[in-house]
């Protein structure tokens, strides 16, 4: 993630996971947050990685 255009793809595919209420990216960090309910890490992992970028989850 290189650019303010790149995190904002990343929130705004985060957000389309189900179960997503919010999602935040830090460009500086590389890092994203998301607050929901009954939302699959498995989802959002795969949202960030459809767009090209790796992900993981860390614990919150």
């Amino acid at each position: 993630m290189t650019c303010s255009h790149c995190a904002a793809s990343i929130k705004r595919a985060l957000e389309e996971v189900p179960g997503v209420a919010t999602a935040t990216v830090d460009l500086a960090t590389g890092l994203a947050t998301v607050t929901g309910e009954a939302y699959g890490t498995d989802a959002l992992c795969e949202a960030v990685r459809s767009l090209g970028y790796q992900a993981e989850m860390r614990p919150s």
